[in-house]
């Protein structure tokens, strides 16, 4: 189950949030996965700063995933991202960053168990 954590400046319509929701589930392909398994959170109208100064329009997205994220995926999903982002937003693409959390599945609980 991967999970998208997007931070975001702009505050977001529900029309943009279930676009940019169901476009991360396309993204996720990058790594074989899909929105089925897809959790995303969408903080809004969030602070962001970068060297001092304020983000307008900004995102921090952080990723995290059972298994491993080889650098072709990490690139494709950040290129999808920001294209989303831009997209879906307004975001320009330099104000976009993006992190990668692999995770064992030993490290991931669901259900009361581990994957």
């Amino acid at each position: 189950m991967p999970f998208v954590d997007a931070r975001i400046t702009v505050t977001l319509t529900d029309e943009q949030k279930e676009t940019l929701k169901a476009e991360l589930g396309q993204a996720v392909s990058a790594f074989g996965k899909g929105e089925s398994f897809l959790m995303v959170g969408i903080a809004d109208g969030y602070d962001l700063w970068l060297g001092g100064r304020k983000l307008d329009q900004g995102a921090y997205v952080a990723l995290s995933l059972v298994g491993d994220t080889p650098d072709a995926g990490c690139k494709a999903f950040s290129a999808s991202l920001a294209d989303i982002l831009g997209r879906v937003a307004g975001i320009p693409a330099t104000n976009v960053y993006v992190t990668f959390h692999p995770m064992a599945g030993a490290r991931w609980g669901w259900n009361g168990s581990t994957f």
